[in-house]
């Protein structure tokens, strides 16, 4: 369950990279009802989604050549350089050195061993994102990866996760992550293996977010009017929640769940 009591590996940070900010800020306005507020110039055009005036994510123009549309997951670290150390040590590439952010905290961005890319956030005065795990914030992050166990292997050697295999079909394992330091209760995202059906249709390793959302069949509704492609259908996990995963307009993969009441 994500909180903002942010321990070390937990997810405490999210933003959008977009070619075109001022229509990626229309669309998720349109389905979750975000307003965006501009850091300023000296941000690079850099903003904050936020919900009843509360940071929910982050949304900037595409900096890195070649870069595609995407959500950008960031995990708390309590020493970003050490970070990017292990990330080396385990096979990863530092795509975005260690740096400060003003006085805001210290990030950095990898891309692990399978070509997913991911980030690390290590707070100062922003300890991370506002409010979280409530409808219409970020609840869930998940990594689709082509080779589960070298993923494994390679966030259990930076983050130190625990990892709890649940087998969904005799096809098909849902690997749980949970923060180090906090108990299965406090798990914060899962890791699957592409099937090879979405390999063949160019999936490509990526982690992505989910949003909590009231109402998922509305939210689909709305999703799609503003112009997202659904690539899972509105579907029921029995004990889990309704869930759906969309391409934005700009091509950014995110997905929203209405959790299974207890």
């Amino acid at each position: 369950m994500q909180t903002t009591t942010y321990v070390p590996g937990a997810p405490n940070w999210l933003d959008l990279g977009s070619p075109d900010t001022g229509a990626s800020a229309a669309f998720y306005s349109a389905v979750f009802g975000w307003e965006l507020r501009s850091a300023g110039p000296e941000a690079g055009d850099y903003g904050f989604f936020l919900r009843d005036g509360r940071t929910v994510a982050g949304l900037g123009p595409l900096t890195e050549a070649g870069a595609s549309p995407s959500w950008t997951v960031y995990f708390h670290t309590p020493d970003a350089d050490a970070t990017a150390k292990a990330v080396e040590q385990g096979g990863g590439r530092v795509r975005v050195a260690p740096a400060d952010v003003f006085s805001f905290g210290r990030m950095a961005a990898f891309t692990d061993p399978t070509g997913a890319d991911f980030a690390v956030w290590q707070p100062r005065e922003t300890g991370g994102l506002e409010v979280v795990g409530v409808p219409d914030s970020l609840s869930w992050v998940e990594l689709y990866t082509t080779d589960a166990e070298a993923a494994k292997a390679f966030y259990r050697s930076v983050f130190s996760w625990q990892m709890n295999d649940v087998a969904m079909s005799p096809e098909l394992t849902y690997t749980v992550l949970s923060p180090a330091a906090a108990g299965a209760e406090a798990a914060h995202g899962g890791l699957m293996q592409l099937p090879q059906e979405n390999l063949d249709a160019g999936s490509t390793p990526e982690w992505h977010p989910y949003f909590e959302v009231s109402d998922c069949d509305a939210t689909v509704g709305r999703a799609r009017e503003a112009g997202a492609t659904v690539i899972i259908p509105t579907t029921e996990a029995e004990g889990i929640g309704r869930f759906a995963m969309f391409l934005d307009p700009a091509g950014a993969p995110f997905a929203v769940i209405t959790t299974a009441k207890d």
